[in-house]
């Protein structure tokens, strides 16, 4: 068995969000082979047309609205906080001091500033638009998933790249294990030389070298003559087809490197859809700011605005933003009133932000407002399963589509299915 173990994820809750993928016997008997088949093109959900490209970037915890997409500088000392806003390239439109590279490049976001979350601690309501609680019985397949299970596998290219491990919000509910996503880290990885070549690893070397490795010696010992094309097709994926050439980053100019310093996961994103991956999902900081609030937030928001920045900017370059939709969002915001423990916001559902670009949308605008203290939506009032449905039509999905459930009974994509206007 090769296992991919996801990154711990603490949260004020106390859960930490490891993950487990296994690859071989992937949990339920069912190998990479097995889900390379189930996502073949007889697979008569899958769409013949070129489809579309999506990004997903999850920022755990619960980002803070009024501090970055929504900030409020005429309200009272303990709502505005420290940061100031500044002018983005499209006039009347404001965002973070601390967010100078998506400022300069406005005209290709677009910032939802009334989305209504739920009031939960859990990173699949923004990836399935269902909450937790229904999920826990009736298990909705994320975004991921689902583009997995419509468009299928492009050659030796997984439909569905999670750089954020095997995690909650990435699990294809009742559109079975075949549609996880490819998870490329963790410590479990050096078993794949020992699955194929029954050959036990000596010492742990790069992940890179240890593809290489496994490679020459299956094919030296003529086992790969004894597997059938989809068990051939899941080690080329791995070991050395187009994914593995994408998440060497040795291959990109040093000067591209220097960009993404600290921040690569954007980098590898991007080289994922280039080569071909259908939907790629990453995370990144920790966003769950009950205290030190403003402190975190100093560290964090440059960091990020230069791997978004990048990364969008690369693939507009690159001719390919058109077709990739970006969505940049958390499970909610935080309170507008900061608390008095130690400068920090705490958990906010009633309105938050979220960012997209790109996938043919509508760009340089803000959509709906919050409050003048930003506590609720002032207008344009959308719930997470409208920006949703949006992505889905972005990529081409119907959201209306619907798939049995594990008790044969025909669920919807997603329940309430309308959609942000301004975007399409």
């Amino acid at each position: 068995m090769l296992n991919f173990w996801g990154s711990r994820q603490p949260h004020c809750d106390n859960i930490n969000r490891r993950n487990f993928l296994a690859l071989g016997a992937f949990g339920a008997g069912l190998t990479l082979a097995d889900q390379l088949r189930a996502a073949s093109p007889s697979n008569p959900t899958r769409s013949l047309a070129t489809p579309k490209s999506a990004i997903m970037v999850y920022l755990p915890g619960g980002p803070s609205h009024i501090d970055m997409y929504d900030l409020k500088p005429d309200a009272p000392a303990e709502f505005r906080g420290e940061f100031k806003p500044i002018n983005t390239n499209v006039p009347g439109i404001q965002i973070s001091e601390h967010m100078p590279m998506q400022a300069k490049m406005f005209d290709k976001l677009a910032v939802i500033r009334s989305v209504v979350a739920t009031d939960e601690h859990s990173d699949s309501y923004v990836t399935t638009g269902f909450p937790e609680q229904i999920n826990k019985t009736v298990g909705h397949p994320s975004f991921g998933a689902v583009m997995s299970k419509v468009n299928g596998n492009n050659g030796d290219v997984p439909a569905f790249v999670s750089l954020r491990g095997m995690s909650m919000g990435t699990e294809p509910g009742f559109l079975g294990v075949a549609h996880r996503p490819f998870t490329p880290d963790g410590s479990g990885r050096e078993n794949l030389r020992a699955k194929l070549a029954n050959d036990k690893m000596a010492d742990r070397q790069s992940l890179l070298t240890r593809f290489d490795s496994a490679r020459r010696d299956v094919d030296a010992s003529g086992t790969m003559k004894g597997l059938d094309s989809f068990t051939q097709r899941a080690f080329d994926m791995i070991a050395s087809g187009t994914v593995r050439k994408a998440l060497d980053l040795k291959k990109e100019d040093p000067r591209t490197l220097d960009r993404y310093k600290g921040v690569d996961q954007f980098l590898t994103a991007r080289r994922l859809i280039e080569a071909g991956v259908g939907c790629v999902t990453l995370s990144y900081g920790g966003w769950d700011t009950h205290t030190s609030n403003f402190k975190e937030l100093k560290k964090q928001l440059p960091i990020l605005d230069r791997g978004l920045a990048n990364m969008i900017r690369d693939l507009d370059d690159r001719g390919m933003l058109e077709d990739t939709v970006v969505i940049v969002w958390g499970e909610f915001g935080r309170t507008p009133k900061i608390n008095s423990s130690d400068a920090g916001r705490d958990h906010w559902s009633p309105v938050m932000s979220a960012l997209v670009a790109g996938g043919g949308l509508k760009m340089g605008q803000a959509i709906g407002a919050s409050s003048a203290r930003g506590e609720y939506p002032k207008d344009r009032p959308y719930k997470v399963p409208h920006v949703l449905s949006t992505l889905y039509k972005a990529v081409g999905i119907d959201p209306s589509m619907t798939f049995p459930s594990g008790s044969g009974r025909p669920m919807y994509v997603l329940d309430d299915r309308d959609v942000v206007t301004e975007l399409l």
